[in-house]
């Protein structure tokens, strides 16, 4: 005769428990009844059943409880655990997240019997494994419960803790943020995350051991120093521990893509929890860093010009307003370059509006390379082009423009069918006056460059004293002759 399967049942309304085991026992399951969620781990361990039928909600641990502990526990990982509950979408879906086989809304008895027999089908396909302890075992259950809702607790606070970097709207503030919390979670000698694109690295280490991190975390991720941008956290909140061991890495993903990795290299004595503890986290910071790097990227996209990639109008006019209030408060002479392409308008109408383009991308690249780091270039508009030159009088402002007027002259620049174009531009050059305004600056650069435009194109003048003057080249001395020459 073959014996009826038995089914652990775990319900804390006696009445309903008591009716629901009668009517499963006349459909030949062999039933044993327990109201509390932490006896009916106890009894799963100790004799491991075919199946588990169990309440969602119970007043000692909760049967999404029940079941993430059984699934942990390696005698009971296979066991089918049905939970039962109110009809909710978010019943379901807490169910399913704890791993269970089924979850049946109470009182659907013929949809019960159905998913039982399936569970039960399926466990007799597979090599059952039984892990057994004797009753005198029972305190040591229940020690594994409470270790096992401890994890699941602070597992679940790390990660709300996690997810909350996803407000940080950049990664180095989010980096940061990570470093403040998980340095208070566990001793580390560094941390780092490197994300994948666009590529960057995030170290946290101690002051005095940087230099040695930051070549731990490279050999760890397995990437080179060379152009690799970074973000730098220094403080005794990581440790000072040379004898440390190797750095524990995971992946981190934004759904299926991978968008980053973190590594963490534990001290001496580390913590045994470390290895769980990188992962949940890599596990919960994709959005956070995804969250950050779109928000970089929207800013980035809001401040520069697409064709060209200089700062745009808005950009410059934010950057130039606060330079030129320093250098007004200072005393510090600030001046602005407005230069515009001579003939443009004909080059897109013979050429093409790509070869326009094309010879735009190739000027904005001149322009950026004959300035200091401190000045800044942005397109203007159009074929307007914009330099703004901090501590730096009219003069030398207008020596610096004629500079890149020949060398624009002189330069190779190809439209977009690689056949090179003669490109002038005439420049426009004023200097900051007391009480004036950035904008009021660039009016008054603009009518320089259009006296240039109207005095033939191709030449530098500037404002001075309420008058466009235009720019003379000093007289150069021949070496050979021995008499000025204009040597332009």
């Amino acid at each position: 005769m073959v014996s009826s399967p038995h089914v652990l049942l775990v319900d804390p309304n006696d009445t309903g428990r008591e009716l629901l085991a009668e009517r499963l026992k006349l459909q030949g399951f062999a039933i044993h009844e327990c109201n509390d969620g932490a006896q009916g781990a106890i009894l799963a361990l100790e004799a491991t059943p075919a199946a588990i039928i169990a309440d969602l909600s119970m007043p000692s641990i909760s049967g999404v409880q029940l079941c993430r502990l059984l699934r942990s526990e390696a005698g009971t990982s296979s066991v089918p655990v049905i939970l039962r509950g109110l009809e909710s979408r978010r019943n379901h879906f807490w169910a399913e997240q704890a791993g269970a086989f089924a979850y049946v809304v109470k009182g659907r008895m013929g949809e019960l019997v159905r998913a039982l027999r399936r569970a039960l089908e399926l466990r007799s396909l597979e090599n059952d494994g039984f892990f057994v302890v004797d009753s005198t075992e029972a305190l040591d259950v229940r020690d594994r419960i409470a270790t096992h809702l401890d994890a699941a607790l602070f597992e679940s606070v790390i990660a709300a803790e996690v997810r909350q970097l996803g407000s940080s709207e950049s990664f180095d503030r989010m980096f940061d943020l990570l470093s403040q919390f998980v340095s208070q979670v566990t001793t580390y000698r560094w941390m780092a995350v490197l994300r994948d694109e666009p590529r960057r690295l995030g170290l946290h280490a101690n002051p005095l051991t940087q230099k040695r991190a930051l070549t731990e975390a490279l050999a760890a991720f397995g990437v080179s120093d060379d152009a690799l941008a970074k973000a730098l956290v220094e403080d005794d909140d990581a440790i000072v521990d040379m004898d440390g061991p190797p750095a524990v890495t995971a992946p981190i993903h934004f759904g299926a893509a991978k968008v980053g990795t973190l590594a963490l290299a534990s001290q001496s004595s580390s913590h045994p929890g470390d290895g769980v503890l990188v992962k949940t986290i890599a596990r919960e910071l994709g959005g956070a860093l995804r969250m950050a790097t779109l928000v970089e990227e929207s800013r980035f996209m809001a401040r520069i010009d697409p064709l060209t990639g200089l700062l745009n109008r808005r950009a410059f006019l934010e950057w130039g307003t606060r330079e030129a209030n320093r250098s007004a408060r200072y005393d510090d002479p600030f001046c602005v370059l407005l230069l515009d392409v001579d003939h443009f308008k004909l080059i897109n109408d013979r050429r093409g509006h790509a070869a326009g383009d094309a010879i735009l991308c190739a000027l904005s690249r001149v322009l950026a390379s004959s300035v200091r780091s401190c000045d800044v270039v942005a397109r203007w508009g159009g074929e307007e082009f914009v330099i703004a030159v901090p501590s730096t009088p009219r003069q030398g402002a207008v020596r610096l423009a004629d500079r890149i007027r020949e060398a624009v002259a002189e330069d190779d620049i190809f439209d977009s069918s690689q056949n090179r174009v003669q490109v002038t531009a005439s420049f426009g050059v004023a200097q900051l006056e007391g009480g004036e305004s950035l904008e009021h600056l660039v009016d008054r650069a603009d009518r320089a460059m259009y006296a240039a435009k109207t005095a033939g194109r191709n030449r530098v003048f500037s404002m001075n004293d309420g008058s466009v003057v235009p720019f003379v080249p000093d007289p150069v001395v021949s070496p050979s002759l021995g008499h000025p020459s204009n040597g332009v």
